[in-house]
């Protein structure tokens, strides 16, 4: 099993990192005629892949070289704005925090510039054949170090770690 990166680059990082636009297929929408809120999930995953292949290189190709993946411990979305059939999307990517073995990202789903949802993920670094965390590959390290002081200078998210509950007045 290989520890040196296939894909990705060392920075600078774009602050945020932005995907290319995805479009709302047709399977996406349910009976209330917008985006079924599990698409959600697949259209940010579709977009965190790509970001983790083209930038930090811990994508597909990492995993089946090295044995080790990002397993997703937590992740919380927030529903802002509707989605139709056929519209274009773009997210994009802050790095919050990482350490050794975890990152904590966010992530935004827009629409012309406007915010329709978030993801906030907590995620570890998993062996897939132990099952186990497992410190990043140095390399990944470093790339993640660089991150994160690229992102540094964005605001933190105002949603970020929200609190789920009913608002009384």
């Amino acid at each position: 099993m290989t520890t040196a990166p296939i894909d990705g680059h060392d920075g600078p990082y774009p602050a945020p990192i932005a995907v290319a636009s995805q479009t709302v297929l047709p399977e996406w929408i349910d009976y209330n005629g917008h985006m079924n809120v599990g698409y959600f999930g697949v259209a940010f995953g579709r977009a965190i892949d790509q970001i983790f292949v083209a930038h930090l290189g811990n994508g597909e190709g990492h995993v089946r070289a090295s044995g080790q993946g990002l397993y997703v411990l937590q992740s919380q979305f927030q529903f802002l704005r509707e989605l139709k059939v056929g519209q274009a999307f773009d997210v994009t990517l802050h790095l919050i925090d990482h350490d050794q073995k975890r990152v904590h990202f966010w992530c935004e789903l827009l629409v012309d510039g406007q915010v329709c949802a978030t993801q906030d993920v907590l995620a570890m670094n998993v062996d897939q054949k132990t099952a186990r965390s497992v410190a990043f590959p140095a390399w990944l390290q470093g790339r993640l170090a660089r991150l994160l002081a690229d992102h540094a200078p964005l605001p933190r998210p105002r949603q970020l770690g929200a609190s789920i509950g009913i608002r009384r007045s």
